[in-house]
């Protein structure tokens, strides 16, 4: 027998899935290494090695194999050397294959490390242990996505978790779940805000991350420890997993990992997208480009660069203009007239001005805030007990049309459409009773950041760099246009009631009586006078824009 393989021509074949299925499977380099000890005790001449990592699930799949199996058709060698003879086949059709090729005798031997096939030999042995290659295979498939299904169901995405997330290494093989990343989960949420804003690109924020963060992702057996590609940082961005749904493998599940946004920030984000994917690249740096709109036709206000010699001085000065883009054909427009940037910066500061607050007065804002903390927890409770009760009666709802079903009382479209509409409002009464325990713990943080945003609001502007002032400039307000170089601004809501209550008291007192001649009794009488108005007018859960929190965190 032996000595009939001495006049073989081999070819050893290696193989490894990479695919999860074929963990436990001998690794490429021992198979190579056996086979080869195994020609050399057998004294049998081997060509070629062959080896790949793929799976052999589907026919027609594996470069490496067809091309071994067209070299033996054409007579290169006539048998094959292989470590399982399931590395060669797991389906049928490769199997068939295999089998035709022995009986014609185009193929004479397959050799094993434990038995040897060749074409005299009974068909069947083959025909069953391939068979039994590809049941294996289809039973574990089976088994993996009912475990899939079922870790789905409890509310947690198989595997691994998306940047900011960490999957737990903690628990039994099929139970672990899904935590923040302590080292990069503010992180990305900062990313968010950053584009909430609608003043950054992808360009941009990946500049920032990448180079200023010196941002980089976990270290993993394979790859990790480098800085965000353009596509992950759009993967971020379109994923719902951070706002707590899981789409995989065609479902959408709501997750159990704690959410990094919500919904309605997905949604806010998505549109951004949209708007910055019809932008032409700038090769100039304006700040306020795609912030204001023309008051006549409502194009957008564009900028340029001139440069002009002063004759006075005989020195070269460059200057920066706004004008209107005028692109709307069938609308006309006049406005013909250039605005300077240092003209419509110190507008911006005016209308900052306008919503000005002393130092004074947002310490003292801030300490009757402070005091109103239970006030806000009963008024919280409240609407808590309340979406709760929604909630219930929903998912009340959701199990009498399941049993409805199941009596047959109602059809499958009837029951599909309407366990869709009800599963919809459950995840969105979720989101409400997480952004009220959200708000609990953070209202008095937000409130201060809206206080120091109008107390040093306008220093940042006229200090800041072109990204601060745009940042600033938007938060001021909405309907931002420009009409015969004049700008108008409809100002935020929550500006607009920090005026309501500021300016009535401190235009009394701080400007007739500076903070340094202040006396201690008239500081009594305008924190007294000032309480009474902050408890009646002031809204404790203020929404500012999310630049508010990039520049005051």
């Amino acid at each position: 027998m032996h000595n009939d393989r001495k006049n073989l021509k081999y070819f050893i074949y290696a193989r490894k899935s990479s695919e999860s299925d074929e963990k436990q499977v001998q690794s490429i380099d021992d198979q190579v290494k056996i086979m080869t000890e195994m020609a050399k005790s057998y004294g049998i001449k081997v060509i070629e090695i062959f080896t790949e990592s793929k799976s052999a699930k589907e026919p027609g799949g594996r470069i490496i194999f067809e091309k071994m199996m067209k070299k033996i058709e054409q007579g290169v060698a006539d048998a094959i050397l292989t470590w399982k003879i399931d590395r060669l086949s797991r389906n049928p059709m490769d199997s068939a294959r295999i089998q035709w090729m022995l009986q014609k005798e185009t193929l004479k031997s397959i050799l094993v490390p434990d038995r040897e096939y060749k074409p005299e030999d009974n068909v069947l042995i083959l025909s069953v242990e391939s068979s039994m290659a590809n049941q294996y295979l289809r039973d574990l498939s089976k088994n993996v996505k009912r475990g899939l299904n079922s870790k789905l169901e409890k509310g947690w995405m198989p595997g691994s978790s998306p940047i900011g997330y960490l999957n737990t290494k903690t628990e039994i093989r099929g139970e672990n779940y899904i935590i923040k990343d302590p080292e990069r989960f503010d992180l990305v949420r900062k990313m968010w805000d950053m584009m909430l804003t609608g003043n950054y690109t992808i360009a941009s924020i990946l500049e920032i991350v990448n180079n200023k963060w010196g941002f980089t992702t976990k270290k993993t057996s394979k790859r990790g420890n480098e800085g965000l590609a353009r596509t992950t940082i759009y993967r971020i961005f379109t994923n719902q997993f951070y706002a707590g749904i899981i789409n995989y493998g065609g479902k959408t599940t709501e997750g159990k990992h704690p959410k990094m946004i919500t919904l309605e920030e997905y949604d806010a984000v998505q549109i951004i997208l949209g708007r910055e994917g019809k932008k032409r690249p700038q090769t100039h740096e304006f700040a306020f480009t795609g912030c204001i709109r023309c008051g006549v036709c409502g194009c957008f206000h564009t900028a340029i660069d001139k440069v002009k010699l002063i004759k006075a001085t005989n020195k070269v000065k460059k200057f920066t203009y706004y004008m209107c883009t005028r692109k709307k054909k069938n609308v006309p427009c006049d406005q013909k007239s250039y605005v300077e940037v240092a003209d419509l910066e110190a507008q911006i500061e005016q209308e900052l001005e306008k919503y000005e607050i002393h130092p004074l007065f947002k310490d003292w804002a801030l300490e009757v805030l402070r005091e109103q903390n239970d006030q806000e927890i009963e008024s919280r409770t409240k609407v808590y007990e309340m979406q709760q009760l929604s909630l219930n009666k929903t998912q009340s709802q959701l199990d009498n049309l399941t049993r409805m079903r199941y009596n047959e009382l109602i059809g499958d479209e009837e029951f599909i459409t309407e366990k869709t509409r009800l599963k919809d409002e459950l995840l969105r009464i979720k989101e409400k009773l997480g952004n009220i325990e959200e708000r609990a713990d953070n209202w008095i943080e937000l409130t201060e950041k809206t206080f120091n945003f109008a107390c040093y609001a306008r220093i940042k502007f006229r200090n800041g760099d072109l990204q601060t002032k745009k940042e600033i400039f938007t938060a001021l307000g909405l309907n931002r246009t420009i009409k015969d170089k004049k700008l108008i601004i409809e100002a935020n809501k929550w500006f607009v009631q920090l005026q309501k209550v500021s300016l009535p008291v401190m235009s009394d007192f701080m400007k007739s009586e500076p903070e340094k001649t202040l006396t201690n009794k008239r500081q009594k009488e305008a924190y007294a006078s000032f309480r009474t108005v902050l408890r009646e007018r002031w809204d404790l859960n203020p929404r500012p824009s999310a630049c508010i929190y990039l520049l005051f965190t």
